[in-house]
């Protein structure tokens, strides 16, 4: 397997602030599509032995400089070894065309990122867990239903990405006639696009201040992405996903066999977050039929909205995390 050589920057360019309790660096390593992915990994400073391992991903849009990183970091404080990496096509990983989503590759991203934490020295191979933010949650489930060296998963704040590509928010799509009218518009700009030669970008979050009259929600990622952590490298911060970029996700659904998980599963959301109706759903259909799943919770914070479990350090539950991980045997 050939390494594509990436563009890593050296400095510490983080939307959060640096821990003296951790040793940070930049690694890479290669998904099985030959696409080279970048990441931080974080490891307890004066740690001796095999560690638990995490590997971190989200949320979808976002960079490893964002709230992954900032997960990661603070895993890492309380013991794990950790890294939070750049999807393919996205942030500092590889792959071309830029800003595409793929149910398949981002699933196997994670995948990816266990064979990488398998075969450290320092890291115990039984004691492998992952964590994902947002879109990213749903694919740490799909990953979970698929990988069965992943001892432990946390969905924080998840998205169901085939979901709300397919039906809209809050479903508010969710018939034949509206999935076709938004695939016969989203190939005719296919057609257009190729004539041209060109990709466009859909348009990243709203610049601040944000209109009075748009959703909560517009405004709370508005607030996180364009204002408090801001970067550079950042989809949802800057242009956006490549116009078809999700595209492949309205006819793949993510969550087909998570009820037959057998590994432990905590699902977090705050209940008054736009989304909280996709991690209840998720939390039904994994535990239904499901002969594991004594293993699986949900935990519903009160009065928490999407973002606060991004970067909140008061609301995000890190002791529940942790003590989960120890619980099932990542520890």
């Amino acid at each position: 397997m050939k390494t594509e050589e990436l563009k890593l920057v050296p400095e510490w360019d983080k939307t959060f602030p640096k821990s003296d309790k951790v040793n940070n660096k930049k690694i890479t390593f290669i998904n099985r599509y030959g696409i080279t992915l970048a990441a931080d990994m974080y490891i307890p400073k004066d740690a001796v032995g095999k560690l638990p391992a995490i590997a971190v991903c989200g949320p979808f849009g976002a960079v490893k400089e964002q709230c992954s990183g900032l997960y990661a970091q603070t895993m890492a404080e309380r013991g794990y070894l950790t890294i939070a990496f750049d999807p393919s096509f996205t942030g500092e990983s590889g792959g071309s065309p830029r800003y595409m989503a793929s149910p398949d590759i981002n699933t196997e991203d994670f995948m990816a990122a266990v064979d990488f934490l398998s075969v450290q020295e320092n890291v115990d191979v039984e004691k492998i867990g992952i964590i994902g933010i947002c879109g990213w949650g749903g694919m740490a489930l799909n990953a979970a239903a698929l990988d069965t060296r992943i001892k432990a998963t946390v969905a924080s704040t998840m998205y169901d990405m085939s979901r709300v590509n397919a039906n809209g928010y809050f479903d508010s799509e969710d018939s034949e006639e509206a999935r076709f009218e938004k695939r016969k518009a989203l190939n005719a700009l296919r057609t257009e696009e190729y004539k041209k030669g060109e990709y466009s970008r859909a348009g990243g979050c709203l610049s601040l201040p944000v209109p009075k009259d748009v959703p909560f929600y517009v405004k709370d990622y508005s607030e996180y992405y364009k204002g408090r952590c801001y970067h550079a490298r950042s989809l949802n911060s800057n242009e956006g996903w490549n116009s078809i970029g999700c595209m492949s996700f309205m006819n793949q659904p993510i969550l087909a066999y998570i009820n037959e998980i057998r590994s432990a599963v905590l699902i977090i959301h705050g209940d008054k977050a736009h989304s909280y109706y996709f991690s209840k759903d998720a939390y039904k259909a994994m535990v239904r039929d499901n002969k594991y799943k004594d293993n699986k919770e949900m935990l519903t914070i009160p009065g928490a909205v999407h973002t606060d479990l991004y970067d909140n350090l008061d609301v995000i539950p890190f002791d529940k995390i942790q003590d989960f991980f120890a619980l099932h045997g990542v520890c």
